[in-house]
């Protein structure tokens, strides 16, 4: 398509698809931002003696987003590993994953793809409590499976290959599916790890209790990276998704940029036919005498027979007669340098 033209629909619709991403971009920024201010407000609390003392005087004895360092210690029974000798936990967590490769009809190539086909996940009542020991006070962690960071260990991991035969072999290649083998993995959440819990510190008849927040913004982690780790990974992901965000929100202005120069230039063009018609009209070329059809020296770029008569201001161009300059289109422009004319000076030759 030519660069003055109509824009077309495939450009429209790249308009709209750029804009509908940078607006997903910009929420999902606005709500990870959100979420990195909450952490960083958060109130951070040692865990130790003092700490029924400043949840008794706290409003309602809660703190609604706080910050708990500890370690990990179950309350009765703990979970066994399935596969490790003397590895014991509190949170045990066992996935199925299939791999294989599976034939693109586009690209016509084969791509690795991943399928979760069974997870089960394990847990017992467990306490956060001060890594130094001896402290007799303890945090007692509910609903940890609702934490958006669940610091899980792998602690077991094995692939096992399928093994086709000649005949699978020929019905992968016809399915377009090739099985590569199930990997089996276990997860779990040792006793004694170090954890940082972020949430709602409520205490309840003596009982120290972490929950997850009920404030918009505020997200519950149980992570086992520290606070200052935790909070710098969350600024990261912000500034990520500003990145994106402005990425795709400059490809957007400058397909609307882009849409809207075709569009003057497509507008610049009708007013030059529209101008060139007029002047034909005006003056029709057999109606000028034969010998003035080049028009003598001196004569009006318009009419080719008149001399010129008139300087045009600003520009200071002297090309057209007065009849020329006063059928011109409103607002009159002058014929060469496409300026707009603010006043005319006649010329009068003696």
């Amino acid at each position: 398509m030519e660069s003055g033209g109509r824009p077309s629909l495939s450009q429209f619709i790249l308009l709209g698809t750029s804009s509908v991403v940078t607006a997903f971009l910009y929420s999902v920024y606005r709500q990870k931002a959100q979420v990195a201010q909450e952490l960083k407000g958060a109130k951070r609390i040692h865990l130790g003696e003092d700490l029924k003392s400043i949840l008794s005087e706290a409003p309602g004895k809660c703190v609604p987003y706080a910050v708990i360092e500890g370690a990990v210690r179950s309350v009765k029974e703990t979970l066994n590993s399935q596969f490790v000798e003397n590895c014991k936990g509190v949170i045990q967590r066992l996935t199925l994953q299939e791999h294989k490769m599976v034939w693109n009809r586009t690209t016509h190539l084969w791509n690795d793809c991943s399928k979760i086909i069974h997870q089960r996940t394990n847990t017992v009542p467990f306490d956060l409590v001060p890594h130094e020991d001896g402290a007799g006070v303890a945090v007692r962690v509910l609903k940890p499976l609702d934490a958006v960071d669940l610091g899980l260990e792998t602690v077991y991991e094995k692939f096992h290959p399928s093994m086709p035969s000649f005949t699978d072999v020929l019905g992968h290649y016809l399915s377009g599916e090739r099985p590569k083998g199930i990997q089996e993995t276990e997860e779990m959440l040792k006793v004694g790890a170090p954890l940082t819990g972020v949430g709602e510190l409520v205490l309840d008849h003596s009982c120290v209790r972490l929950q997850p927040p009920k404030g918009p913004g505020m997200q519950y982690y149980l992570s086992s990276q520290d606070f200052d780790s935790l909070l710098q990974r969350q600024e990261s992901s912000v500034r990520l998704w500003k990145v994106l965000a402005l990425v795709f929100g400059f490809a957007a202005c400058a397909t609307l940029f882009f849409l809207l120069r075709k569009q003057y230039l497509r507008r610049r063009r009708e007013r030059q036919r529209a101008e060139e018609e007029f002047r034909e009209r005006a003056y029709p070329e057999e109606d000028r005498p034969e010998e003035d059809q080049e028009g003598p020296k001196g004569a009006c770029v318009v009419c080719l027979s008149n001399f010129r008569s008139c300087v045009f201001l600003e520009c200071g161009h002297v090309c057209a007669c007065i009849q020329c300059y006063r059928a011109l289109p409103e607002p009159r422009r002058c014929p060469i340098c496409r300026q707009e004319i603010s006043r005319v000076v006649r010329l009068y030759n003696s």
